[in-house]
Formats: C-alpha cells, structure tokens, sequence
C-alpha cells in the first residue's frame, strides 16, 4: 500500500482525528512575517489546514496552488476561485516561482528527501516548513521494536542546510488516550503509518500489554528558510 493510497483511504477520518496536524497548521502560519502573497504553494495541502489558517489569519493572497499526492484529500480542500489543486508528488511540482512555499506535516514521507529539496529550492526565496521527526512515537517504536518509517531530526536539518540558509525550531506534542486500543485505533484512521503495515499480531499485542503511557509523542521540526541563491547575494 502507497502513501497516496494509504492517504485517500482514511480522508474521511483525516479532519476528525488529527488534531495534532491542525496544531502545527495553526502553529506555522503563526510564523509567516506577512499579510499578503502574491501566489503561494502548499505541499501536502491535504484537505486544507494551511488555506483555512490562512484564512483565519487575515493572510490575503491572488493565488493560492495546493499540492498533494491523495486524491480523496483534495477533493475535501476548499474550493474557490483563488485556489488551483494539483494532484503530483513533491518531486514533480512544476518549476514556477512562488512568493512562499509552506508545507506542513507532509515532508517527512518523502521518498527521497535530497531529491525533493533540491527540487523545491527552485520554487521560491522563502520557505516555511512544519516536519515530523522519528521521534514521533519514540516510545511505541521502542516498545515494539520497530523503526521508525520517517527521518531523524539530524538527518531532517542537514539535508535542509545543504538546500536552504535555514534556522530550526523543535517543538513537542502529546496526544492522551484512555486505553492502548484506542491509541492503535488513532493510529488506523488517521493515516500516519505512511502506507507501510508495521505492526504484526505479536507486536500489537507486546504494545496493548507492555506499553507505559497515556499518551502519544509528537516530535516537529518547524523550519524557516530562504533560497541559498539569495543568502549568499546579501
């Protein structure tokens, strides 16, 4: 199972059950310096947590371009007359220029991180970027003894630098549950396994006896970036 499959069949749930994302919207449009772009482009737009918070913001722009590999996620992002949706993966976006570039939540399933940050420094000067780190469900993952499917934080921070003049912020989440079972139910109906089938009989069951928290961790590295291009010619 892909990730634009695994995406598209939880879209329904997506809204519902990931309140996590909807923090770390809120949270990265809190950083944009400006009011107003020209045009700005959202990878992993999703059903839309970047343009709503936008939106609530008072943040104003004349094109808005979202872009997502699931289908079934956009169809749930808003529509109107301002905002054209792509269905492409972040490696093949095409080469316009953008006043902004966010993307929040969506570049830690990159199959190829170089790859796709080469290619996406082309796009504007100014990036934000809100990513997910392997040490989200550190402690699951160390209970069943699985590794984690997304990047290390070092990793995350040095394919960035090679690509962008960027400045990094971590910050962390806990998201309560009142049983393991409702906790691996989370884990389901929202998606975030990536499309990959991790966990088998025996470590679902290891995790419902042996796991020791309440709660899941959320590692996610918020990134604020330029264009090296322009870093160098200041």
């Amino acid at each position: 199972m892909n990730i634009a499959h695994e995406f598209s069949r939880f879209a329904l749930h997506y809204e519902s059950v990931n309140s996590i994302q909807k923090q770390v919207a809120t949270q990265l449009v809190a950083k944009l310096p400006h009011k107003h772009y020209k045009n700005i482009l959202d990878l992993g737009c999703g059903s839309g947590e970047m343009y709503n918070n936008m939106i609530r913001s008072g943040i104003s722009f004349e094109r808005f371009v979202g872009v997502d590999i699931a289908p079934k996620m956009l169809e749930r992002h808003p529509k109107e007359s301002r905002v054209e949706l792509i269905q492409t993966s972040f490696e093949t976006v095409s080469l316009s220029h953008y006043d902004l570039v966010v993307s929040s939540s969506a570049l830690q399933w990159s199959r190829d991180l170089d790859a796709t940050l080469a290619h996406i420094s082309k796009l504007s000067n100014r990036f934000y970027f809100a990513i997910f780190s392997a040490n989200t469900f550190k402690t699951l993952h160390q209970v069943a003894k699985i590794v984690s499917p997304i990047y290390p934080i070092e990793q995350l921070q040095e394919s960035i630098a090679h690509y962008f003049d960027a400045s990094f912020a971590l910050s962390n989440y806990r998201l309560n549950f009142d049983s393991t079972y409702e906790m691996l139910r989370y884990i389901k109906n929202s998606g975030v396994s990536g499309g990959k089938k991790q966990l088998s009989y025996a470590q679902t069951k290891k995790l419902i006896e042996e796991y020791p928290l309440n709660y899941l961790e959320f590692e996610v590295l918020f990134v604020e970036a330029k264009a090296l291009h322009e870093a160098k010619s200041q």
